[in-house]
């Protein structure tokens, strides 16, 4: 009970606003730190409704710590002494972010719950306002209560905690369109920043209050209005905003017509719908419209907030109708190809609203692929299918923004033309039809009846028939089969049919009429041709290659083989007889066969003898065994077979079965190994060969049959063995033949001194290329070859341009050809690298070749210098212009005198001058 009357003491003075003071703070409080968890819950419950009556003027609702929350603070004309705050320079409340050094009173219990509070905008009463008591925890510990914002609050910012009495409260007037809402929270800190209780959070509601002016989103609207536009239907929608809270009654707007000018033919031609500011014609307005064309029109409008309420702010704006005539007509009926190849979507029509603020929406009867922009074009947006649809209704709508229409809907007709995009339809297949052999022309054998999905009776579905298959046969008279281009009948022609025949009739249908264009199809009919005995049997082949038998063949060995057909179907009407008709009286040869086979075969029954025949040409007859009939069977078939005698030579031989010989891997081009000779010298001579030779080291005399060394045995190790074979012909007869292997041993060469090269003068070479080149020597010195060469390899240096301009060829083991590479090689001294190699030595020489051009005979055309003692060119032209100067003076010497002698014999008398005989 003292637990209870101390704590109810406790909350009276803090329901009363007083605040505990020294011993009597201390005195209250003491008995509560002693029973903390028991107060605690006490206190958590009771504050909320304690907290009651602590704000004079004010009205306070709670319902308890979790979801607390307080009314809005209402404006008094005064306020009482709770309320007066002293000034900040007392230090009793706390700013934004400062911090203040109190008794806490710390809970280690549960989160506290968010508190929110409602400030009316733009308060017109003193500050500081008080707004809600915190519930901050009280202990006998010092702390810091930290007031912090969210971003939009800065640190001088409208809000305050009094630190005695745990308050919030804010310093100025706020506005909610700066902003609405505030997030704050505050916590107790001890001063190194550990949070002894919180954070509580404090969410603080700016109240809206009707403080803005709505106004129109432009002060002139201009607006077109088509005649025929329906009453009621908006043509126009007017724009308004409102800064005020959404959803309030502060901006709550409505429209109203304050004005209409002209009024004539009526005041009220317009009707304004208050709430969406939605224009439009009224039923008189849209009478007077389709009667004759006015306007324009200029009306005043207003928006005032607040709703129906008559308090509020306005304002206005200017609409100005123009009257424009009505182009809301039907377009022409549209005619589209189907299958048409343009891109799309394809532009077919246009219609046209002539009001503003419309939206274009079409229709289409059944669903086909049409759409409209904007703008009003129509458009097809893919290819059409006649045989699909051949008409389609399409309905387009002139509408506003809420999808109501201005007028009737327009029609438009779209027909489908028809194209011819389809095939003619054969009728399947069916089973083969059944024709005798030799039946009559003109014996009928089927009609094709085909189908056209084009329009009927166009020319797209005409359809004409062509015999494709089976063409007529090289030389025949006619057709096997004719056909009526118009009717599809297929009849037998003059042309004869086989019997065992299965024909695929292929038809070629047309429409169009056939013409240049059309469709085609294939259609098949399948005849099977039954069998009657007409045919004589007949070889496959009429002349036999001629056939070689040795003479001393043993009888009764198989010669040949002989195949005969029968091209009747029956099995009775293939049986076949054979027989030798000519060139065996002997009865050298014979024949064995089955009668239902159609093969015979050709046996010899006595020995041969080349001088006795050397040739024996048979004739083989095959007959039917069964008479055939039939206008013309014809005779029997025949064959005719050569069988040539061979004469038989027994084949050479040699001295040996086989050959061996041992060289040294230096021994040089050219030495001779050994001879093969045949063990017969008295039979025709031989011709030899070496098959083998894959290192082109040996040659062998054909006729003599001497083995020699071609070339260096370079690649050659000792103790290796060599092997090629040597085949021998017999001259006279090339067929008969033998041959025997040649086994090479390798030795080691015995050592030699190191050869000196052979010095490579400077040649001369003309160009472009002739049959000319330079012999290149290889080095000297070496004991192992008689006159101081070996055997060599030549090869040119690895360097790219040499190879190019340059070939080498050896000649023989001991020198190399150099000639050029190239048709046209630049006229200069060359030094061409060769490499010389001999066994595993290398050696390197460098060969001066001297290119020049050639005159007509290929030689070398060299530069010529000056001579000693000729002139050069100056002293001839000196010596030429010296001369031509003394011929002119010498000339106009003569001139001289000759003029002078003139003048003399002009200044004679002329009885001085002597008579001259006359002639």
């Amino acid at each position: 009970m003292g637990l209870a009357k101390e704590l109810d003491t406790t909350l009276q003075a803090m329901g009363s606003g007083r605040p505990l003071k020294g011993e009597e703070e201390e005195a209250s409080l003491s008995p509560i730190l002693t029973m903390a968890p028991a107060w605690l819950c006490l206190l958590c419950l009771f504050i909320p409704q304690l907290a009651t009556g602590l704000l004079w003027g004010q009205e306070v609702k709670g319902q308890g710590v979790d979801g607390l929350r307080y009314g809005q603070a209402q404006g008094r004309s005064r306020n009482p002494p709770p309320c007066q705050v002293p000034t900040p320079t007392a230090g009793r409340y706390v700013q934004l972010a400062d911090v203040v050094r109190i008794l806490p009173q710390a809970f280690p219990g549960a989160q506290p719950a968010e508190v929110y509070v409602d400030v009316p905008e733009n308060y017109g009463g003193n500050f500081p306002l008080y707004l809600t008591k915190l519930p901050l925890p009280r202990k006998e510990t010092e702390g810091q209560i930290v007031l912090s914002g969210d971003s939009g609050v800065a640190a001088e910012g409208p809000f305050a905690v009094d630190p005695e009495t745990g308050f919030l409260l804010v310093t100025r007037a706020l506005d909610r369109e700066e902003q609405a809402e505030y997030q704050l929270q505050v916590t107790l800190e001890t001063e190194d920043g550990r949070v002894l209780w919180g954070p509580q959070h404090v969410l603080v509601h700016v109240k809206d209050e009707n403080d803005q002016v709505p106004h129109f989103s432009q002060a002139i609207y201009k607006v077109q209005l088509s005649q025929g536009t329906r009453p009621g239907v908006p043509f126009f929608f007017l724009e308004a905003s409102d800064g005020d809270a959404p959803g309030t009654a502060n901006s709550d707007l409505r429209f109203h017509i304050l004005n209409q000018a002209p009024s004539q033919p009526s005041a009220d031609m317009f009707q304004l719908e208050p709430q969406l500011g939605a224009l439009a014609l009224s039923p008189e307005g849209s009478t007077s419209l389709d009667q004759a064309l006015e306007g324009p029109y200029q009306l005043l409008v207003q928006v005032k907030d607040m709703g129906d309420q008559a308090s509020g702010h306005q304002a206005t704006a200017t609409i100005d109708v123009s009257i424009v005539e009505n182009t809301w007509v039907p377009p022409d009926p549209v005619h589209l190809a189907e299958n048409l190849q343009v891109p799309y979507p394809h532009h077919i029509a246009q219609v046209h609203w002539s009001g503003g603020d419309v939206h274009y929406h079409l229709e289409s009867q059944p669903l086909g692929p049409f759409d409209v922009d904007k703008e009003g074009k129509l458009y097809v947006t893919r290819e059409l299918d006649r045989e699909a649809q051949a008409e389609y209704l399409l309905r387009v709508r002139a509408q506003n923004t809420r999808g109501e229409d201005y007028t009737e809907p327009l029609e438009l007709h779209v027909v489908v033309m028809d194209e011819n995009d389809n095939v003619p339809v054969c009728p399947p297949r069916g089973p083969a039809i059944s024709m005798p052999e030799l039946s009559p022309p003109g014996t009928k054998v089927a009609k094709l009846s085909v189908e056209d999905a084009d329009a009927p009776g166009s020319p797209n579905s005409h359809i004409v028939y062509r015999l494709l298959s089976p063409e007529p046969e090289e030389g025949a008279e006619g057709r096997a089969f004719e056909l009526d281009s118009t009717s599809g009948s297929v009849t037998l022609g003059a042309a004869p049919l086989q019997a065992g025949q299965n024909i695929l009739l292929q038809v070629l249908v047309i429409d169009l009429g056939g013409a240049e264009g059309g469709l085609s199809s294939t259609c098949e009919i399948a005849v099977t041709i039954t069998d009657i005995n007409d045919h004589a049997p007949e070889f496959t082949t009429s002349q036999i290659e001629p056939l070689s038998l040795p003479e001393d063949t043993e009888p009764g060995t198989l010669v040949t083989t002989l195949m005969a057909t029968d091209a009747d179907l029956e099995p009775a009407f293939r049986l076949m007889d054979f027989a030798i008709e000519a060139g065996d009286a002997e009865g050298t040869f014979g024949l064995d066969w089955e009668p239902d086979s159609g093969r015979v075969q050709l046996r010899l029954l006595k020995n041969l003898s080349y001088e006795a025949a050397p040739s024996h040409k048979l004739v083989v007859v095959v007959r039917s065994v069964a008479e055939p009939v039939g206008p013309d069977p014809g005779p029997g078939a025949t064959v005719t077979v050569t069988v040539l005698v061979e004469r038989v030579v027994p084949p050479p031989q040699l001295d040996q079965e086989s050959y061996e010989a041992s060289v040294p891997v230096s021994t040089p081009a050219g030495s001779l190994l050994l001879t093969i000779r045949p063990s017969d010298p008295k039979r025709s001579p031989l011709r030899f060969s070496l098959v083998n030779d894959s290192e082109g080291w040996l040659c062998i005399e054909e006729v003599s049959g001497e083995v020699h060394i071609a070339r260096a045995l370079q690649g050659a190790q000792p103790g290796d063995m060599y092997t090629v074979l040597v085949e021998a012909q017999d001259a006279d007869e090339p067929t008969l033949s033998t041959s025997a292997t040649l086994v090479i041993h390798f030795l080691k060469a015995p050592s030699a001194p190191t050869p000196t090269l052979a010095p490579v003068p400077s040649r001369h070479l003309c160009t472009p290329r002739r049959d000319r080149g330079v012999v290149v020597g290889g080095p000297r010195g070496d004991p192992d070859l008689a006159g101081g060469h070996g055997p060599y390899s030549f090869a040119l240096g690895p360097n790219p341009t040499a190879q190019r301009d340059w070939r080498l060829r050896a000649l023989n083991g001991s020198h190399a050809y150099l000639t050029l590479g190239l048709h046209w090689v630049e006229p200069r001294e060359h030094v061409v690298p060769i490499v010389v190699s001999h066994h595993d030595r290398v050696w390197q020489i460098q060969v001066r070749v001297i290119v020049c051009r050639c005159n007509v005979e290929g030689q070398c055309m060299r530069k010529v210098g000056r001579m000693k003692g000729m002139p050069t060119k100056l002293s001839a032209v000196g010596i030429l212009v010296g001369t031509l100067i003394a011929i002119g003076i010498f000339l106009i010497l003569i001139f001289t005198h000759l003029t002078l002698a003139r003048k003399k014999d002009l200044d004679q008398p002329v009885d001085s001058v002597p008579l001259k005989a006359a002639v």
